[in-house]
């Protein structure tokens, strides 16, 4: 996979490769992490902000947002709910589904007919079965006729979530998947 030019050599220095090595397995559990981090580094916590900021404006960061486990914290369904709706009105459509509280994410995917007529995608939590199918049904409702199927694919298994992961020991075009 080619990497993007948002993260090419030259849009990162050594600060920014720094600060990049040091939150990429996660921020520090304490009340300001963003100054631990810069403790660690020797560097000012607004600095820290400042660059971590600019990362995400320009794509080599793009997201920093919470990992829950949610095994860990009573949800033991998890269901992948997929939905054949009408092109044109994917993005609308998704837009309502998303703003679902029970919701942890959703977004659009291109079928691959004739196997895969599904384009919508979004993942449901529950701590049973009987519980994400009842979402699933306000989710049904909601959309309604729009709906051509559906169905919900469940994990069998918890996977680790990690990003892209930047090697601290090679160059910054040089990146590890975990």
């Amino acid at each position: 996979m080619p990497i993007s030019p948002a993260i090419a050599p030259q849009a990162i220095d050594a600060i920014d490769r720094a600060i990049i090595v040091a939150t990429q397995g996660g921020l520090p559990l304490v009340a300001r992490p963003y100054h631990a981090i810069a403790a660690s580094l020797q560097l000012e916590p607004q600095q820290v902000m400042e660059r971590m900021l600019r990362m995400q404006q320009t794509g080599v960061i793009r997201r920093v947002g919470v990992v829950p486990n949610h095994y860990a914290i009573g949800y033991r369904a998890n269901g992948m709910s997929v939905w054949d709706v009408p092109d044109a009105l994917v993005d609308q459509l998704g837009a309502s589904v998303g703003s679902f509280a029970f919701v942890s994410h959703c977004y659009c995917r291109p079928r691959r007919l004739p196997e895969w007529p599904y384009n919508l995608f979004a993942m449901v939590h529950g701590k049973s079965r009987d519980e994400v199918e009842t979402q699933v049904a306000q989710i049904a409702a909601l959309l309604a006729e729009h709906v051509r199927s559906h169905t919900i694919l469940y994990s069998t298994r918890i996977l680790k979530k990690t990003g892209l992961r930047l090697n601290q020991q090679t160059k910054a075009t040089q990146y590890i998947a975990s």
